[in-house]
């Protein structure tokens, strides 16, 4: 197919200057001029010949290269295979199937799987004024699921869903075994987005703060973290760098802008899971 331009034109060929040369006087016993300019036209004829043949090749190679030799590709990095994830990339994707995104008509968070018979936990705040709520899985399915109880207090509430089999629970460890400085994700839905990850560290244990939107709240002390966390995030899973959760994410302390400044909360397990216990069981 014709490529785009102008139509080809007339083809002109360059002119070629001849140029005097002033002759010296024959010498003796040269040759005479004739066979000179014979021998010399040969010669020019014979390497214009070869070099015409060589140009020819080298113009054949530089055209098939052009038509069939690929671009040259950047070096990349292999892709590592999921099973050789390590460090924290690893406690993330062991964590992430337990995670749910939680929507209900007034606003939405986020919530983990606490065992096998379909139980999430989340905080009250999130289904507050709401007797059921819609679950997203990391996978991206959604699934209907009732409020079965909650404790506006410790700003716990407990979700049910009829296909626990849809579920993975999460692991649960121990919020008294955590120190300063200990590495800590917490993964949620900021905003609506569903399946972030934010790295950070235990910043301070048994702080103080005033938990959910009652103004007469009582203080509960919770684990202070500098992980990202910000509106959706509440009630999603802080986990340790074995990836077993030690708190439930909760508040933030936020400056004019209401945006992250560093400095989050969330509700020890080791409190936590004995009050989800308790739901589930009355």
């Amino acid at each position: 197919m014709r490529g785009l331009g102008s139509p080809r034109g007339p083809e002109f060929v360059t002119p070629t200057v001849v140029a005097t040369v002033p002759q010296d006087p024959p010498q003796k016993g040269a040759p005479p001029k004739g066979r000179l300019l014979v021998a010399a036209a040969l010669v020019a004829a014979l390497t214009g010949a070869a070099a015409g043949i060589a140009g020819g090749a080298a113009g054949a190679r530089l055209s098939e290269g052009s038509e069939t030799a690929p671009a040259a590709a950047l070096p990349r990095v292999a892709p590592a295979p999921s099973a050789g994830l390590s460090g924290l990339s690893a406690t993330a994707a062991r964590v992430l199937p337990s995670v749910v995104s939680v929507e209900t008509g007034g606003g939405g968070g986020s919530g983990f799987v606490v065992d096998g018979r379909g139980h999430i936990l989340t905080n009250a705040h999130v289904i507050r004024g709401s007797d059921r709520a819609t679950v997203v899985l990391n996978d991206g399915r959604r699934i209907s699921a009732r409020v079965i109880g909650e404790d506006d207090d410790e700003d716990l509430a407990v979700l049910e869903v009829d296909y626990p089999r849809e579920l993975t629970p999460a692991t649960l460890g121990r919020s008294g075994d955590l120190a300063v400085g200990d590495q800590v994700l917490a993964i949620g839905s900021p905003l609506g987005l569903s399946g972030t990850v934010t790295a950070g560290i235990v910043s301070a244990l048994d702080r103080e703060v005033r938990l959910g939107s009652a103004r007469a709240a009582a203080l509960r002390t919770a684990v202070q973290t500098d992980a990202s966390i910000n509106p959706g995030n509440s009630g999603g899973p802080l986990v340790n760098a074995r990836g077993e959760v030690v708190g439930v994410n909760t508040a933030i302390a936020s400056g004019r802008g209401g945006g992250n400044i560093g400095i989050g909360f969330a509700i020890p397990i080791d409190r936590a899971a004995p009050i989800a216990e308790r739901i589930i069981r009355n």
